[in-house]
């Protein structure tokens, strides 16, 4: 995955990841108008599809709300990287299919870069400065989730490959 980096800072929460005023609905599009809009207002109009976030420390803190990383994913977000996660926001994200990462550097990317993730090796390549950055490569069993779209189309391909066992 590649995009454009846009850095937010320590301690975004669910709340600036998408504001509860919205939570009226559960519609990933709808939410999608909204995402990160407490933080920025502009942001959903900058950001295009396949772009990255990078962000400080706790990333996701707050209420355990499945609507932001579902909100991030249907804008178009391709990963989120930060030093640390909340742990619900964690869990959550790779439910809804949409990949995180833990590096500790992060701040070390600035806003604009370009930046490619190799899943498989374990690597954040920024394109704009030339570093490359290890991160521990997120376990095989939530990589299934992410590259089925999220714990509900995962249960869905289980069950329908054991129905045509």
């Amino acid at each position: 995955m590649r995009g454009k980096a846009w850095k937010f800072g320590d301690n975004i929460d669910t709340d600036l990841i998408i504001a509860a005023r919205y939570l009226n609905t559960s519609e990933p599009s709808e939410l999608a108008k909204h995402v990160m809009e407490d933080a920025d207002p502009e942001f959903v109009s900058k950001m295009e599809p396949g772009d990255i976030i990078v962000a400080g420390e706790n990333f996701g803190c707050g209420s355990s709300r499945e609507h932001a990383p579902i909100a991030l994913k249907a804008a178009g977000i391709a990963a989120v990287i930060a030093p640390t996660f909340a742990r619900i926001f964690y869990r959550n994200a790779f439910n809804m299919g949409l990949p995180i990462f833990e590096l500790p550097e992060a701040d070390e990317i600035n806003e604009g870069d370009i930046v490619r993730i190799d899943m498989e090796k374990g690597e954040v390549i920024d394109e704009t400065t030339g570093k490359h950055y290890k991160f521990n490569p997120i376990p095989e069993f939530m990589q299934e989730l992410v590259d089925a779209g999220g714990l509900i189309e995962y249960a869905k391909r289980e069950l329908a490959a054991k129905e045509n066992a």
